[in-house]
């Protein structure tokens, strides 16, 4: 049992996110009384956040419900710099056009996570550059530079990993460490923000904040990691063949979102369910003691839950129906990923490999030929053994061909 009083570290801990802490006895009273504030910070390096961003965003959820009022920081100013925690090499720079279009993509994946107003311990989102855009070189220099010394900036493990592999390391990215420091005193002034949450990765920048709280306004200032996920067999969290698993559902459909947790492995399936649902200790428990085949039931219950949380319960219900007409060799369903490809060209015959390509189940035509050979493609529930076969508008079946690759890959090929 933990030893923490404060209800949310209580529960951040039998769930299993807590990496590190600061202060841990002054950091449990903060968060027992009143109404704590706490932040995430995210980059905006791409139009959507990813399944890797679920830890941090359920430690927000978790502190709302337990009373704390949640900042979702938009990284709007230091994404112009990149921030180079555990990067081998600087991050390419991105346009302000490309940043504020990429923090427009993110905003709605907090949505379903977060309640955003202007109550006492509502959620709220800002922007880093209204600050960070606005300091001048001198006055941002002067202001905290004094507070951080090269030779515990070197240290860190970043830095001291370029340097070692003779990497270079920017002094643009060299200022990340003072602009995410920055960051937590400009929260701390604006909205009484005392807390930073964050992955195990983010340690140092983090403690670099809470001193420079402490340092410049005599404040007390804490820090939480969370773990960094892997699976059991080694990948990091939401990495799959077919890349990053994106919460937008532009990027990535409810089904296929579903599918992903549906496919965790055995070993992982208890971790995720504490990790990345709401439900409770007692269910989580139940499930987590499946053995055999009943741990599909587990998987089920897993996929739902994260689904309902970022879809709605209509989307992991359509999902769920979807995956057992498919698994039970039925008709196509229509909650499948679908591509669209030219009529003319299932018309004139398509290469099986071709259209496995367009449909996402393989990243080309000879990685489809070798699926094909191994015999892992599979066109409306028929194995296919010839590399060079092809689908045509005969194949079509209720509007559609059903394509699968192994077992649990699946996509529709419409004409258009």
């Amino acid at each position: 049992m933990s030893d923490f009083k404060s209800e949310f570290l209580r529960e951040l801990s039998w769930r299993g996110f807590i990496k590190d802490t600061t202060h841990k006895a002054e950091l449990d009273a903060y968060c027992a009384q009143g109404t704590p504030v706490a932040y995430v910070g995210y980059d905006a390096t791409a139009d959507s956040l990813h399944v890797g961003h679920l830890m941090t965003i359920m430690m927000l959820r978790i502190f709302q419900r337990h009373g704390g009022k949640p900042i979702a920081l938009m990284g709007g100013g230091t994404t112009k710099v990149g921030d180079p925690t555990d990067k081998e090499k600087s991050r390419p720079l991105l346009t302000d056009e490309q940043i504020n279009a990429n923090i427009a993509g993110i905003k709605t994946a907090f949505e379903p996570f977060l309640r955003f107003g202007d109550g006492a311990n509502d959620a709220i989102m800002v922007n880093n550059n209204d600050w960070l855009g606005e300091l001048g070189y001198l006055e941002m220099l002067r202001a905290i530079g004094v507070y951080f010394t090269i030779n515990t900036m070197v240290k860190q493990d970043t830095v001291r990993r370029r340097l070692e592999a003779e990497q270079p390391y920017t002094f643009l990215e060299f200022n990340y460490l003072l602009m995410q420091s920055y960051d937590f005193l400009e929260l701390y002034r604006r909205y009484g923000c005392r807390m930073q949450l964050g992955g195990s990765d983010q340690w140092g920048n983090i403690v670099g904040g809470v001193d420079l709280v402490h340092k410049a306004e005599g404040g007390e200032a804490f820090g939480v990691t969370a773990h960094l996920v892997t699976t059991s067999s080694g990948v990091k969290m939401g990495k799959t063949v077919g890349g990053a698993v994106w919460l937008n559902a532009d990027r990535k459909s409810p089904y296929e979102y579903w599918q992903f947790w549906r496919n965790t492995e055995d070993a992982d399936v208890g971790k995720f369910l504490r990790l990345f649902t709401d439900l409770g200790r007692e269910e989580i428990e139940r499930l987590e003691a499946l053995e055999g085949a009943q741990i599909n039931d587990a998987k089920i219950a897993l996929a739902n839950a994260a689904t309902t949380l970022l879809h709605g319960a209509a989307a992991a219900a359509e999902a769920e129906a979807a995956a057992k007409a498919v698994f039970a060799g039925g008709a196509s369903a229509d909650a499948l990923p679908t591509a669209i490809v030219p009529q003319a060209e299932l018309e004139a015959g398509m290469l099986v490999a071709a259209a496995c390509t367009a449909a996402g189940l393989s990243k080309s035509n000879g990685e489809a030929r070798r699926l094909i050979e191994q015999g892992a493609i599979r066109v409306n529930d028929e194995l296919v053994s010839d590399s060079n076969a092809k689908v045509s508008m005969a194949d079509m079946q209720g509007g559609a061909i059903k394509l699968s690759a192994g077992k649990k890959r699946h996509a529709l090929v419409k004409a258009g």
